[in-house]
C-alpha cells in the first residue's frame, strides 16, 4: 500500500476535545477505549496512553464483523497480555455488547467494594468512552443505551461535545468527541486510516487511495476482491479492472475509474468484500 501523497488532518476542536478528556478524566471510574477492529493499533490514538495514565481500561475491537477473525483473535491475545481488558464487538448489531458490564464491574471490583464498605450504594460507576472518529462510539452508547441518545454517522467528527449517558442504576457513559492526534507521523497508519474512512475523502485523492486498497487487497485477500466485483483476473491497476467488470464507462468506451474506486472504497467500509484486517500484531 502506498497512497500517494501526504495525509493530514486536525480540525481545531480536536485540540478542545484534549483538554476536555484532561479535565474530565479525574470524575470517571475507567475508560473504554473503542478501536476498529480492522486497524486496532492504527485506530488507537497514542495520545490517550499519556491522557489516561494509570485509570483502568476496556479496549472494544469494534466493526468485529467487518473484520478477519483469524486476525482479531491474535489482537486481543495481543491486548490482554500488555494488561488490558479486551472485548471483541460489533456495536451496530450488537454482538458481544452483553459482556461489557460484567467486565467493567470485574475490573473495578475494588472499587465496588470500597463503596460497600463506605455505605456507598447506588451510586453509579461512572465510564469515559474515547477513540478517533468513526470507530463507533455513538454506536457503542446507543447500543448500551437501547436508544438513539447520540448523534451516529458515517461521517468522521460527529460527536462534538460531552455528553453523559446514564445506561441505568449502576453505569454512566460519557461521550467525548473523536481525538486524532496533530500529524501523522506513520503515513501507513494514515493511510489504514483513510480506508476505512476516519479522514475525509475530500482532504485526498480518493482515486489513488482506492488503487492502494486494491494492491492490498489483490495481494491479501485475492479471492474476496474478485469474488466482489467478478474479476476473471486481477492483472492490472484494480480500479479499471471494477470499472470495465461493472460497465462503468465513459465516452469514448473508456472506464470511469473515478466512479470505480468509489464502489471499491464504499464496498470495502460497509464490510461487502468481506471479513478484511489491514494489519496484525507485530510479536
Amino acid at each position: 500500500m502506498s497512497y500517494e501523497g501526504n495525509i493530514q488532518w486536525f480540525p481545531g476542536h480536536m485540540t478542545k476535545t484534549r483538554r476536555m478528556i484532561e479535565a474530565e478524566i479525574k470524575t470517571v471510574d475507567a475508560v473504554v477505549e473503542i478501536v476498529d477492529s480492522r486497524i486496532p493499533e492504527s485506530s488507537r490514538n497514542p495520545v490517550i496512553n499519556d491522557l489516561v495514565g494509570s485509570k483502568p481500561r476496556i479496549i472494544l475491537l469494534n466493526k468485529c464483523d467487518y473484520a478477519d477473525d483469524r486476525v482479531t483473535a491474535l489482537w486481543k491475545k495481543y491486548y490482554t497480555e500488555q494488561g488490558y481488558s479486551v472485548l471483541c464487538c460489533d456495536c451496530r448489531s450488537g454482538k458481544g455488547i452483553k459482556s461489557f458490564v460484567p467486565t467493567l464491574k470485574n475490573i473495578l471490583s475494588d472499587v465496588l467494594q470500597k463503596r460497600r464498605e463506605k455505605g456507598m450504594i447506588g451510586r453509579a460507576l461512572r465510564v469515559m468512552v474515547l477513540g478517533i472518529p468513526n470507530v463507533g462510539k455513538s454506536s457503542f452508547i446507543n447500543r448500551m443505551a437501547n436508544s438513539k441518545k447520540t448523534a451516529v454517522g458515517d461521517r468522521p467528527g460527529v460527536t462534538r461535545g460531552k455528553q453523559w449517558v446514564t445506561i441505568d442504576k449502576e453505569v454512566e457513559l460519557l461521550d467525548m468527541p473523536g481525538i486524532l492526534w496533530p500529524k501523522f507521523e506513520d503515513q501507513a497508519a494514515a493511510e489504514k486510516l483513510a480506508f476505512i474512512g476516519a479522514i475525509k475523502d475530500d482532504v485526498m485523492d480518493a482515486e489513488s487511495l482506492a488503487d492502494s486498497l486494491g494492491e492490498y487487497l489483490k495481494e491479501n485477500y485475492p479471492e474476496r476482491l474478485a469474488e466482489r466485483f467478478k474479476l476473471k483476473s486481477l492483472d492490472g491497476r484494480i480500479c479499471e479492472l471494477i470499472a470495465r467488470a461493472r460497465g462503468m464507462m465513459i465516452s469514448g468506451g473508456e472506464p470511469d475509474t473515478e466512479r470505480a474506486a468509489a464502489a471499491l472504497l464504499d464496498e470495502y467500509r460497509s464490510g461487502k468484500i468481506g471479513k478484511i484486517s489491514l494489519e496484525a500484531p507485530t510479536v
